[in-house]
């Protein structure tokens, strides 16, 4: 059993990066349509589809700071699985993983309870008016009860990576996304439930995912057990968890916190129209930024186990061809919203208003787009090597340190207008910070390789 994981550190780091991140990338897309073939319902409803598109757009933060828990314990989970895999200590690694299990389901209950407790106001920070708020709260009231599917199902899926099953994980996260693009259409048209049945028809296919996770780790599949007696509250493993998910979580509240500050402004500076067309932004630069983040999946495993076991060139090696690779994938992304866009916004709405305004603050909002793969990929590399607090520096960088500021500054100089230049600004100050970190880092692990041959 414990020689399961080896392949690791001994097959050619091309085969592990399309062992692993093929079919991360294939299900990060997957998962990705969670959200958009709910908006791109929604967004065709006869006579209230902008109105609902936008109310699932004000919801957006709270769905996003449901997913950010899911990142922290998943992901944080997955870089100690790792790292013990990668030293040969299986046992630990499975402790780890029953007690993010635990974590998980403590951590998604509290969140399901404050959001039934506060909906309302919730709602209304977040932007709702009296012609949105309904659709919302429709939404956001069924949503909420999938939160345990989220993130315990996520905390799993990232383990089932980290136990060296890539395509299972990608299969996860097929079932669960094809059950919804199935249901989605039933209960919002079939059932006329509008908005509310796009979100129990997604709620059902997150358990539906969830419950084939835990499924896994008790069968014959996994090499890698979820023992009961695992299943417990440890302070030392879930603060060592949340350390080394901290960067990802950074990622993601800052994205909550960004989205929330983008419907403030915009609902000030350009009205429920503008929330609904930076839905529609959303939405799309959600679909084209998920192989990156597959990518990023696909080598955390790979990263730690090899950092474990000392080898650092197939370290490097890692590093730089996920960086090619998500930097391709950027240039290509940002290509199609040059001549695309407007087939793109679209397929979200037949509202011509709401389409020229969507392309509009496309073509702006992804004028950096090229450069964020580097940034990205990079702060999954801290973070799967035990360097937490670099990851975080570089995650948190972009969303808080630049980006809440410039929407604010941008918007009161420029309006609306701003508002759009907001993000490729924070981009590209951002990866600037990013190239130095980086550098001496490479000048590190040199270093540690020399260091390791010479003894």
């Amino acid at each position: 059993m414990e020689n399961k994981h080896n392949f690791m550190e001994t097959e050619s780091i091309t085969k592990l990066l399309i062992k692993f991140s093929l079919p991360a990338i294939v299900g990060m897309l997957v998962n990705a349509l969670y959200n958009v073939v709910d908006r791109i319902y929604i967004g065709n409803i006869k006579d209230i589809g902008h109105l609902g598109i936008t109310g699932v757009g004000i919801t957006f933060p709270i769905v996003i700071l449901i997913f950010s828990f899911a990142l922290l314990i998943g992901i944080g989970a997955a870089a100690c699985i790792s790292l013990r895999l990668g030293r040969k200590k299986r046992e630990e690694a499975e402790e780890y993983l029953g007690v993010a299990v635990f974590f998980a389901g403590i951590i998604s209950f509290v969140i399901l309870v404050l959001i039934f407790l506060f909906m309302d106001k919730i709602i209304l920070m977040l932007g709702g008016s009296e012609f949105t708020f309904p659709y919302a709260k429709s939404y956001l009231w069924y949503l909420n009860f999938g939160a345990p599917a989220v993130i315990v199902g996520n905390t799993l899926n990232a383990a089932i990576r980290s136990d060296g099953s890539p395509k299972m994980s990608m299969t996860t996260l097929l079932i669960g996304a094809i059950t919804n693009i199935v249901l989605d259409p039933i209960f919002i048209f079939y059932f006329n439930m509008g908005v509310k049945g796009a979100a129990i028809a997604t709620i059902i296919s997150q358990y539906v995912s969830a419950i084939w996770t835990v499924y896994y780790f008790k069968s014959n599949l996994s090499k890698m057990k979820l023992h009961t007696k695992y299943v417990k509250f440890s302070l030392e493993k879930t603060k060592e968890i949340c350390v080394s998910g901290s960067s990802a979580f950074a990622i993601q509240i800052g994205f909550s916190l960004v989205t929330y500050s983008l419907n403030k402004v915009l609902k000030q500076y350009g009205g429920d129209m503008s929330i609904g067309a930076m839905a529609v932004i959303q939405s799309i630069i959600t679909f084209m930024s998920m192989p990156i983040f597959g990518i990023n999946q696909g080598i955390l495993p790979i990263l730690g186990y090899n950092y474990g076991a000392k080898q650092y060139k197939r370290v490097k090696e890692t590093m730089f061809k996920a960086i090619f690779m998500a930097s391709t994938i950027c240039m290509l992304g940002f290509l199609s919203t040059r001549f695309l866009s407007s087939h793109l916004v679209r397929i979200f709405t037949d509202s011509k208003e709401l389409e020229n305004l969507a392309i509009y603050g496309l073509k702006i909002y992804t004028l950096a787009f090229p450069i964020i793969g580097f940034q990205i990929i990079s702060s999954i590399y801290f973070q799967a090597i035990g360097k937490p607090k670099m990851s975080f520096l570089i995650s948190s960088s972009r969303q808080i340190l630049f980006m809440i500021p410039s929407v604010f500054i941008l918007a009161k100089l420029f309006g609306l207008m701003g508002i759009w230049y907001a993000t490729p600004v924070a981009d590209t100050l951002s990866t600037i910070i990013t190239y130095f970190l980086i550098k001496k880092e490479i000048a590190h692990l040199n270093y540690l390789d020399n260091e390791k041959n010479s003894a």
